[in-house]
């Protein structure tokens, strides 16, 4: 290949890449932008860009009527506590299939990820009844678990996928000088898979930030997440798109900070072993 075919071809990636980029980014710069809007600008018809008059309106609107706080840290303790204990439960498991596998192991992993297919609705009455017998309805810890299962066969997927990663002689060796199956995955296998159990906790937690259908369903008020939070703007006498779109932009900036944070290290992570 030419070094002229080869910059063309570098700099129509380049272009592509970016518009690609400019068109998944497109809904937040509008819902930012709307944010600072009237009502009657944002239902504008044409319309309205940048050419309008900036406010806070919205934001001071939203502040007065809603508890922001209590919806963050309702989010922040949902989807942190959800993830660690997906991770608690998922790095046993994923050593057990990475260096223990049996004649199912594969089987089980494909059954694990096939129940991320079904869809909630469809075991919404039973999760319902159960956390309402179980006193679990509108609770932190109710959340925590429904989130933590359904996210769990992603989590075991990738970790499985790190753990296969890592040389089996280098556990082998561990137990040759003395060391337990506790020892084996705290001290040998888990620092060497620090990586990937970083990717899978950072994706696992925005995951979790973002669920919406198990939070609108489970919760009323007291553990309402930032999810709840959006939807409290929708109302029969309709939508009010400048305080949704303020609403939406106060959930989504804390979740967006830390992805743009820990953008090198969930890259790292999940090159650190492919998910296949």
């Amino acid at each position: 290949m030419s070094r002229r075919s080869s910059t063309r071809r570098k700099a129509l990636m380049t272009v592509l890449a970016w518009a690609v980029g400019l068109l998944l980014f497109f809904p937040i710069l509008w819902t930012v932008l709307t944010s600072f809007k009237t009502e009657a600008v944002a239902i504008a018809d044409p319309p309205v860009w940048f050419n309008f008059d900036w406010t806070l309106e919205n934001y001071a609107t939203v502040q007065e009527r809603s508890n922001y706080g209590r919806h963050f840290w309702n989010s922040v303790v949902v989807s942190v506590g959800s993830t660690l204990l997906g991770v608690i439960i998922a790095v046993p498991a994923a050593w057990a299939m990475a260096f223990v596998p049996g004649k199912r192991t594969r089987d089980i992993l494909m059954w694990m990820l096939s129940t991320k297919m079904l869809p909630p609705v469809g075991v919404l009455i039973p999760i319902y009844l159960i956390f309402r017998n179980l006193g679990l309805l509108d609770t932190r810890i109710g959340l925590v678990i429904v989130l933590m299962l359904i996210n769990l066969p992603i989590i075991v997927w990738m970790l499985y996928t790190y753990f296969k990663e890592i040389p089996g002689e280098i556990l082998e060796a561990s137990r040759m000088d003395g060391a337990g199956l506790r020892e084996e995955i705290l001290y040998v296998l888990t620092p060497m898979a620090v990586p990937g159990i970083a990717s899978t906790l950072l994706l696992n937690v925005i995951l979790a930030w973002n669920e919406a259908f198990w939070t609108l369903n489970l919760t009323a008020a007291k553990a309402a997440p930032l999810t709840a939070f959006i939807a409290s703007y929708s109302s029969p006498e309709g939508l009010f798109y400048a305080k949704l779109s303020a609403a939406s932009t106060m959930a989504i900036a804390p979740i967006m900070i830390l992805g743009w944070f820990s953008q090198k290290q969930l890259v790292r992570g999940l090159t650190f072993g492919a998910v296949k």
